[in-house]
Parts: structure tokens; C-alpha cells; sequence
């Protein structure tokens, strides 16, 4: 039978026999029509005399408008929401021509040739087999193809016009394994109703009807979901052994139609991702707005959004600085195509090169200056400290000194929460930076603002890449400490933040950004490995390497001794950190700068801890310094 049916669903009928079969079905409609009016009894002699000019009249109409509108021509299996909305205007439009011919032969005839009530009953009982005997293929079709019996059942969060789309989607892929056996919903108002069938439910009976139905998967399909109710499903559902999928925003759907290949699963970063953050547009365009904006470090994670974000307020020109070729050329080919009437530049250029930049400051004349040029990876920067004084301090001191020299209205530098305590030489060397440009901002036209946040996720080296590689490379998944945490932000998030931050500071300020909770690495890496769908211990592995070269357990934004004002953005606030004069601080970077060249790292470092007594190394050879 299974053999039969795969032969019968192989080929399409003839279109010519699909129009002669709707025909069919239109007289056998006008025959039941006659009979439902007349209660199945004899039907009057003059309604039977005139009964073949009826069939003659009615299949003409059916006949041409089947034609006109192509109706036959759609595949029966594939039938959808169009189709039938085709099949509904075509049906009442001819059964709207019989009317007019009704009425015809009443001013002519002076009697109708057909009773009104029969048109009526005839167009309802044509369209209700029409659409049904369609519907009544495509599930038969369907249920060959794709038995109930080997199908994995699933639920869908959002009972909303999206979760309709994804029911339809599921129903529509003959491929699909999966059957829909409820929908979950926070509006109780829908509670106990249906959509084509399938009842929906409020989420507290969601760990009942994934235990009572054996749920292998839940989809979410509401757009716009806040984070931390994505957040609950995907706990209660990982807690159930139970998949969960993502329907992307429908502006990603592959020609406004959604498809299956597009349901993905949750990325960890969906679940760390916070509320969305309310800008003052208003200020930060006034800011930006034909304004000369100068970005360095623009190939990297946060240089290249915070172009992203800044070309959305109609800059005059960005100028995107990197040394890194490969990444900046990139950059140059998406900002060429997705805005091409906008004026940006790409300069390769190393911002420890005052000569170069200097000609960069003298040819543009950059109003603002976004400073995220940096070295960022601790344990690197552990082992050569030389270069973190030539990037992160003479990189930076290189740009501000410029900034005052050519009148820039406002020196933005993105520090990190490693300068607070700092306990590594990466750390120390962004406080550095802090220190310097503040007291160089105290006698000085331009306004330096300093702004500090943690670890951003997705940017180059960050931990959840280097997880997900492990995890797709079978594991093991290795972590420095089973206690080690830290605080997280998305790469726009923290941009977004910058660009607040920039438009508010008046000058001095470190802007520290609200990063949330704090987030245990390994709790991250047990959620990464149960959203993979595999289970630890058994799939993967996790092991505990110890702690890296300068590397804390905790991090904080705020050194011990400081206190935080408000803003009027409550994930700003403004840290009060110690002041340094210029003059002292100006000489000792300039002998830190000259012990680049003897090359001997303990000197470097112990003169950083000079001019940073809160600097105590951790876990590092330059713990001897301390002593």
C-alpha cells in the first residue's frame, strides 16, 4: 500500500483534469443545492424545465472564471492559505454573474431562471468541498509521506500570527519529523482556545505537557522575546532534556516566507543579552551629526561597531584606522555596500606612529576621536609587557596628544574593568592610559572621557568562540577555574554605551557601565553543552586547566577606593577615581616609554606599579615584585 501511494504522489495530475474534476464538483454543488432547498423533495416543474439552461449557465461562468484565474493549476498537495483565498473570490465572483444573470431574465423573461436561495446554497456548498477536498489531499499527502507515528512532538512558544507561521512551516515540509501538540502562551486571554487545531497553553502547564507528551522540542516563534523570559524557557527546558529552537525576526526570512532550515537553536549569547537599551538619539545625533569622526582600532570587535552605530547618525566622515590589513579591507566592502552614499575613509595606520598619525590628524582634522586601538589579551600582554607600554600607553598618549594639538572637540578611550586593581600587566597598562589622558584633559581644549566595561561577547578571543570550537571538536571544554566568573555584554550593547557615554561626558569622567550579573564560566560552559543537545560527562568533558598569567577569579569596575555617581542613564554611572597631576604622570610614562628599548621586562613592570600602587600581580613571575 505504502509502494502505491509513493507511486500515485510521484507524478501531478494533467492541470485539464483538475479543472474537469472542480467542474464536477460545481454540478454535483448545484444538484445538492437544489435538493437542500426543496428539502429533498420534488422539485417544482418550472425550476425543472429550467434545469439544463441552470447547468448550461452555471458550468459556462464556473468554467471561464476556473480558467481566468488559474485555479486548476495549483498542485492539490502543496494547497495553502492563497490558494484557498484564490478558490473563495473566484467562486462567489461567478456565483455574483449568476446573480446579474438572474436578474436579467426577470427584466426580460419577467421570471428568475434560477431560485435566489439556489445560488446562495451553491456558492456555499461549491466552496466548502472545493477547499476541503484540497485540504482533504494535502493532509492524506501529508500523512504518506510523513506518518504521526514517526514524529517528534513539539511545542511552540507564541500563539501569535509568528507561531501560526511556524506551525504552517512544520506542517508545509514533508521532510519535517516533528507534529505540533500545543502552543504556549502568556496571554490568558487565549487560554483553552485553538489555532487549526491545536489548543494552546499558559507556561506554568509547560513542564506537564512536555512530561505528559514525551516534548523532544520547543521552538520559540515570538519576536522580540525579552531576554530573561527566554532565559526561564530555556532553563525549564534543559532542565527536561528538552531542545530548544529560535524562529529568527521575520526581516531575515528567506522572501518574507519562513522556512525550516531557518529555525536554529538558542545561541548562549540570545540567553546572556539583557533588555534593550533606551539611547537619547537626540543628544548623540547632535554629537555626531556631520561631524569628522576618527575611529582607531576600526577593524577590530568594538571599533568596527561603534562605526556600525556612528554612520547611523550621518557623521560628515568616519575614518576607520587599523593596522591589521585583512580585517580593515573587510570593513571597507561592508561599508561600501551597505552605504555607499556615506563619506568614510580606511586608513592603514599604527597609532604608535606619531608621524603617521599625525599626518592622519593634519589631512582630516577628526572632531571626535573614538580611541579603541588596543592590545587585550592578558596573558599575552603577561608575557611581553614592552609591547603593552608601546600599544595601549604610547598608542594612546600618541592619539590624545594629537587630539589637543589639532583642536578634536572629544577623545573617547574604551578602557576595560581589567584596570580596576589591575592584578596583570594588560590591566595596569589601560590605567595607565586612564591616568594619562585625564590629567592631560585638565589643562586642555579637548574633552577626555574614559569609558570602562567588561568582557563583550562574540569579540575576537573571547571565551564562548573558543567553547563553541571545543564543543563542535568533541570537546574537552577547558576552563582556567571552577569558580572563575565574569561579567558579559553584547558587542552593540557596550557600543551603544560608548556612543551615550561620549555625548554626555563634559570631560574627566570615567563612565562605568552597568554589566549586570556576574556569570560563573562554568555554568556557561554546562549551558553551551546542553543547548548543543549533548550531556556532560557522557558527550564532553570539562576540565580545569588553572589559572593563566595575571588572571583574576572576580572581576570588578570599581577599585576599592572609588564611589560612583549617577547619570541620567541608569546603566551609566560616573566613577571617582584618584587625580594625578600632569606633569608627574607625563614623566613617568615618558621613562616608561624609553624602557622599551633596554627591553627588560621586571623594570617595566615595576615602574608601571609605581605609578599604579594598586597593581599586585596574581599568578604571575612579577609577583616578586610586590614583595
Amino acid at each position: 500500500m505504502a509502494r502505491l501511494f509513493s507511486l500515485f504522489w510521484k507524478y501531478n495530475l494533467p492541470r485539464w483534469s483538475i479543472l474537469i474534476i472542480d467542474l464536477i464538483i460545481c454540478a454535483f454543488s448545484l444538484t445538492l443545492a437544489f435538493f437542500l432547498r426543496f428539502n429533498f423533495k420534488d422539485i417544482p416543474a418550472e425550476d425543472l424545465k429550467n434545469l439544463p439552461y441552470d447547468y448550461l449557465i452555471l458550468l459556462s461562468i464556473r468554467s471561464v472564471s476556473f480558467f481566468v484565474s488559474k485555479t486548476y493549476k495549483g498542485v492539490v498537495r502543496y494547497t495553502g492559505s492563497r490558494d484557498s483565498m484564490r478558490i473563495f473570490g473566484v467562486v462567489l465572483l461567478g456565483s455574483a454573474l449568476m446573480f446579474v444573470v438572474n436578474l436579467i431574465t426577470y427584466f426580460t423573461l419577467s421570471y428568475y431562471i434560477i431560485p435566489t436561495a439556489i445560488i446562495i446554497i451553491d456558492a456555499l456548498v461549491t466552496l466548502f468541498i472545493m477547499i476541503s477536498s484540497r485540504l482533504a489531499v494535502k493532509a492524506l499527502y501529508l500523512e504518506t509521506k510523513n506518518p504521526a507515528a514517526g514524529k517528534l512532538n513539539v511545542l511552540i512558544y507564541g500563539a501569535g500570527e509568528a507561531g501560526l507561521i511556524t506551525k504552517r512551516t512544520l506542517d508545509r515540509d514533508a521532510a519535517i519529523k516533528y507534529r505540533v501538540v500545543g502552543f504556549v502562551d502568556d496571554d490568558v486571554k487565549k487560554k483553552g482556545r485553538s489555532v487549526e487545531g491545536i489548543f494552546i497553553y499558559t507556561p506554568d502547564k509547560m513542564v506537564d505537557l512536555i512530561k505528559e507528551n514525551g516534548i523532544e522540542y520547543l521552538i520559540i516563534s515570538v519576536q522580540n522575546l525579552p531576554p530573561a523570559k527566554k532565559n526561564e524557557i530555556t532553563d525549564i527546558c534543559l532542565n527536561n532534556n528538552v531542545r530548544v529552537l529560535n524562529v529568527p525576526p521575520a526581516t531575515k526570512w528567506i522572501n518574507g516566507e519562513l522556512s525550516f532550515n531557518q529555525i536554529r537553536g538558542v545561541n548562549i549569547e540570545e540567553l546572556l543579552e539583557r533588555d534593550p537599551i533606551k539611547l537619547d538619539n537626540e543628544i548623540i545625533s547632535k554629537e555626531l551629526k556631520d561631524k569628522i569622526v576618527l575611529i582607531t582600532g576600526a577593524a577590530g570587535s568594538i571599533g568596527s561597531e561603534l562605526a556600525r552605530q556612528c554612520i547611523k547618525f550621518n557623521p560628515k566622515k568616519i575614518i576607520l584606522l587599523d593596522q591589521a590589513e585583512s580585517p580593515l579591507h573587510d570593513i571597507e566592502l561592508e561599508f561600501s555596500d551597505k552605504y555607499p552614499s556615506t563619506q568614510f575613509e580606511t586608513v592603514i595606520g599604527d597609532t604608535r606612529n606619531k608621524d603617521r598619525m599625525r599626518n592622519v590628524f593634519k589631512t582630516f582634522k577628526p572632531q571626535l576621536v573614538f580611541h579603541a586601538a588596543a592590545y587585550k589579551h592578558v596573558p599575552m600582554m603577561e608575557n611581553n609587557p614592552s609591547e603593552s607600554i608601546l600599544n595601549n600607553i604610547l598608542g594612546t598618549k600618541n592619539t590624545a596628544d594629537l587630539s589637543v594639538e589639532y583642536g578634536s572637540e572629544k577623545f573617547v578611550f574604551v578602557s576595560t574593568d581589567k584596570a580596576v586593581n589591575p592584578t596583570n600587566v594588560m590591566g595596569a597598562s589601560k590605567r595607565i592610559a586612564e591616568i594619562y589622558i585625564q590629567s592631560l584633559g585638565k589643562t586642555a581644549k579637548t574633552k577626555f572621557i574614559t569609558t570602562r566595561f567588561g568582557n563583550v561577547l562574540g569579540s575576537n578571543g573571547s571565551v564562548i568562540p573558543r567553547f563553541k570550537r571545543q564543543i563542535e571538536q568533541g570537546g574537552p571544554i577547558t576552563i582556567t577555574h571552577k569558580d572563575i566568573s565574569r561579567y558579559f555584554m553584547t558587542i552593540p550593547e557596550a557600543c551603544q554605551l560608548v556612543l551615550e557615554a561620549g555625548s554626555m561626558g563634559k570631560g574627566g569622567e570615567i563612565f562605568v557601565f552597568d554589566m549586570g550579573k556576574s556569570v560563573k564560566i562554568v555554568d556557561l560552559a554546562r549551558k553551551m553543552i546542553k543547548l548543543s543537545g549533548l550531556e556532560e560527562g557522557k558527550d564532553i568533558k570539562i576540565v580545569f586547566t588553572g589559572l593563566r598569567p595575571g588572571e583574576k577569579l572576580f572581576e570588578e569596575l570599581l577599585a576599592d577606593a572609588e564611589n560612583t555617581l549617577p547619570t541620567h542613564h541608569s546603566q551609566i554611572l560616573i566613577g571617582k577615581v584618584r587625580e594625578y597631576a600632569y606633569d608627574e604622570v607625563s614623566q613617568i610614562i615618558e621613562e616608561l616609554i624609553k624602557l622599551f628599548d633596554a627591553q627588560n621586562n621586571d623594570k617595566i613592570v615595576q615602574r608601571m606599579k609605581d605609578l599604579v600602587p594598586e597593581f599586585k600581580s596574581n599568578n604571575s613571575v612579577f609577583e616578586k615584585l610586590d614583595s
